[in-house]
Formats: C-alpha cells, sequence, structure tokens
C-alpha cells in the first residue's frame, strides 16, 4: 500500500502531509523485513527441533530426557524474558536483542555440536535464555519504531512468520535430518539469522532507553530463576506416572503461581481491570489452545484412526485459520475495536473447541472436528495480535519492556500447568478409559477458554 497523503491547513496555507501507511514503506521496510525473518526463523527452529528430537535422543543415547529437552527450554525463556523486560525499559532493546540472540545462537552452537546428552541440555538451556529475551526486545522494538496505527499489521505479518515454518519446516528439517544430519537442523540457523539481525541495525540505533534505575533487579530475577523451576518441574511431573506425578505437579503449580504473583503486575492472577486482565487472558487463550493441540493429533489417531501425517495436516489446518484471522484483524477497516476483536476471539475459540472434541463421539464427522480446529485457529488469530497491541497501548514507554514480558512471562506458565495438568490427568484415566482421558483434557482446555469469555468484559475497550 503507498503513503497516504493528507491536506493539512495550517495558519490558513494548505500543506500536504505523507503517512506512512504501510510497514514496508521506506521508513519501515528493513526493520519489517529484519523483524519477520527473525520470527520466522525463530518458529522454523522451533518446530524443527521437534523433528528432529528423536533422531538427536537416539544418536545421544538420552531417549530419558525427551521431554525435559522442550521443557528446560521454556523454563530458561521466563528467565530471559525476565531481565529482557527490565532492560529494554532502563536501556533500549538494543542491548537486549543483541544479547539475546548472542545467547540463542551459542545454544544452537552448543546443542548442534553436543557429543553427549548433558551437553546439548546445556545447549537448549542457554538458547531458551536468548529466545526470551529476543521475544521482550521486539515487542518493545515494535513499541517504539511504529506507530499505533502500523503496529496491528505487524503483529499480523508475526502470525505468518509462524505460519509459513508450521507448513514446511517439519518437512524441510526431516530432509535434513535424513540426508545431512540432525546437527544441521541447529547449525544452519546462524547462517539466517545474522543477516536477519543485521537488517535491524538502523532502527535499534535510535531508541534509546529511559535511563530507569531497577532497584529490585535481582529480586525479580530470584522470582524468574523460582517460576523457571516450577516450569521444569511441571514438565517433568507431566511425564510421570501415578501419584507422584499428581505430587509433583501440584508442588510446581504453588511454585509458580508463588513466582508469578511476585513477577507479573498486581491483580494480574484474579484478572483486574485493565492491564492486568489483558495478561491474564493471553496465559488463559494460549494455554487452551496449545494445551488442545498437544492431544489433538493423538485424539485422531486413537480414536479416529487417522496415520501420523494425516493428523499433522489437521494441525497445520488450524495454522491456516490462525494466519488468515490475524491477516483479516491486521487489515480490516470494519471499525472494531479490540476489545471488539477480543470478545469475538475469545467465543470463536470456545466454540471451535467444543467443535474439535466432538469427534470423540464416533457418530459425529471427522470433518466437524477438523472445522473445528480451523475455527479455534481463527479464534486465537483475532486475539493475539490485539493482546499484544492492547499491552503496549497501555503501558508507558518507560515499562514497555517489563509489561511484554510479563505478557510472555503468563503465557509460558500457563501453557506449562495446562500440559501438566491435563497430561497427568490422561496418563491416569487413559488405562481405564480412552475416551474418559480425552474428556479429561478438554474438561481442562475447554475450562480455561470459559474464562477467557468472562475476564475479557474486564479489559476497557480501547480503539
Amino acid at each position: 500500500m503507498p503513503d497516504e497523503i493528507t491536506l493539512v491547513q495550517v495558519d490558513g496555507a494548505t500543506t500536504t502531509k505523507v503517512e506512512q501507511s504501510s510497514i514496508f514503506s521506506p521508513r519501515y521496510r528493513m526493520a519489517t523485513i529484519g523483524i519477520v525473518s527473525l520470527v520466522a526463523l525463530i518458529a522454523f527452529e522451533a518446530l524443527a527441533v521437534t523433528t528432529a528430537m528423536p533422531a538427536v535422543a537416539d544418536a545421544l543415547g538420552g531417549m530419558s530426557f525427551y521431554a525435559f529437552a522442550f521443557g528446560i527450554t521454556l523454563a530458561t525463556s521466563v528467565v530471559g524474558m525476565t531481565i529482557a523486560g527490565g532492560w529494554c525499559d532502563s536501556h533500549g532493546p538494543a542491548a537486549p536483542l543483541w544479547s539475546g540472540l548472542g545467547s540463542f545462537l551459542l545454544g544452537v552452537l552448543i546443542a548442534g555440536t553436543a557429543q553427549s546428552m548433558p551437553i546439548f541440555l546445556a545447549g537448549r538451556l542457554i538458547q531458551g535464555l536468548g529466545s526470551g529475551g529476543v521475544s521482550v526486545a521486539l515487542y518493545v522494538l515494535v513499541g517504539r519504531q511504529y506507530p499505533d496505527s502500523l503496529r496491528r499489521k505487524v503483529f499480523a505479518a508475526f502470525s505468518t512468520a509462524w505460519f509459513l515454518p508450521s507448513l514446511v519446516g517439519p518437512f524441510l528439517s526431516g530432509v535434513v535430518v535424513e540426508h545431512i544430519g540432525w546437527r544441521w537442523v541447529f547449525l544452519s540457523v546462524p547462517l539466517f539469522a545474522i543477516p536477519a539481525a543485521a537488517m535491524l541495525r538502523p532502527a535499534l540505533k535510535n531508541l534509546p532507553g529511559f535511563a530507569t534505575i531497577r532497584t529490585n533487579s535481582l529480586q525479580r530475577c530470584f522470582w524468574a530463576c523460582g517460576a523457571a523451576t516450577g516450569i521444569a518441574l511441571l514438565y517433568i511431573g507431566g511425564q510421570a506416572q501415578g501419584m507422584f506425578a499428581c505430587a509433583l505437579v501440584s508442588l510446581a503449580t504453588v511454585l509458580s503461581l508463588t513466582c508469578s504473583w511476585k513477577l507479573l503486575p498486581s491483580g494480574t492472577l484474579v484478572a483486574a481491570q485493565g492491564l492486568p486482565s489483558v495478561i491474564a487472558l493471553r496465559g488463559l487463550v494460549f494455554a487452551a489452545f496449545f494445551g488442545s493441540e498437544a492431544f489433538l493429533p493423538l485424539l485422531l489417531t486413537q480414536e479416529r484412526g487417522f496415520t501420523v501425517p494425516m493428523a499433522g495436516l489437521v494441525l497445520s489446518s488450524g495454522a491456516v485459520g490462525w494466519c488468515c484471522a490475524s491477516w483479516y484483524q491486521g487489515h480490516s477497516r470494519n471499525g472494531w475495536s479490540r476489545h471488539q476483536f477480543l470478545r469475538a476471539g475469545t467465543n470463536t475459540v470456545c466454540f471451535g473447541l467444543a467443535t474439535t472434541f466432538s469427534v470423540l463421539w464416533p457418530d459425529i464427522p471427522v470433518s466437524m472436528g477438523i472445522l473445528g480446529w480451523v475455527i479455534t485457529g481463527m479464534g486465537m488469530g483475532l486475539i493475539s495480535a490485539n493482546l499484544a497491541l492492547l499491552t503496549l497501548s497501555m503501558s508507558p514507554p518507560d515499562q514497555q519492556g517489563t509489561n511484554s514480558s510479563a505478557l510472555h512471562l503468563c503465557e509460558a506458565i500457563s501453557v506449562a500447568t495446562s500440559l501438566s495438568v491435563s497430561g497427568s490427568l490422561f496418563s491416569i484415566l487413559f488405562k481405564y478409559s480412552s475416551k474418559e482421558a480425552f474428556l479429561a483434557v478438554f474438561f481442562v482446555v475447554g475450562t480455561m477458554a470459559i474464562l477467557a469469555t468472562i475476564i475479557v468484559g474486564q479489559i476497557r475497550p480501547l480503539k
């Protein structure tokens, strides 16, 4: 879209005012390409690792650490998010972004060259620190580089950057693992990350911080480490069996909630009006979606006779719905407020999840479940970008980093809790009845989705 030219009256004279109406206009082009490229690369790496992990575990003899290789990255990302939040506010997003990217690349290099599973896990740990910092720094960069009118389009581009790797990432990584070797899934990342990051240098130079003195930085790091420990224990508990799993998940949940209370804005855990409800809503809807996504392939293969590739295509259909709805909300001119998009999105997610899990009953056509997952993805597309936009618009410039960090932190803890609780219930009930086990999962994610529709009313309807 070309720049818009508006006629403006100034002291009786008519002048022209050029408004940047595209994220790819000359002023923003390099920053946009760099941001989208980095997001796409991180998304591709995450999806590629999922495909490559069986080969990694087999080569390094670490099958017992298979799940923990994913959990440790999510856990340490919480620490990276927390550090980057205050750092962005006080010194601008440049230093946190470069440090986070450096940590991320160091982690993938260590993982790619590891000769044992402990070294591989160390690489994943460092990688998580970096990815958490990068995600927060990119949000702050969007908040300070782009005007409010363009941010919705930038976040719509974020969704597209995740969508494309979700379609081709698993296939490409499978080809790399089979014909070149699993190590190149990691070692090839710097080849693409460094040029993408270089495009951001001009934009980052003009974004200083506010020289804010953070007297509680050490305290926040302490609570972040506690939250990371809680997430790691949640992940381990979700893979355990019986009463031990229940005890571990309960302990980890208490630890995570206690640390979250210290790290998140006051009122988040009770969805108080304004920004706390925005952050709480992010945690609930993302936990509902990804908690469902983890079990959907198993449901389709166990209950409806799908092959693994067919179940994978169903997951991709949800990504298509997410991308299309995100593009629509980013370019729509229907005059809806962000609050209206959120209300429509939460209702859509609830309806989509109910339709998806209806395939548990044999009389329901499986096509209904597939349609339900597409609808669920569409709901997420209406929600995700608008939550990011509201977080930035409700935050003073010197708190955009801290609040963006809280947004990601709430998501990480909620998703981990959803997966561990539903996983523990599933493992206990599956031995008695697979249908009851899947219904327990639906109860967990459905409760979160319903709570999201309730607390969306706590968010002030900003334009």
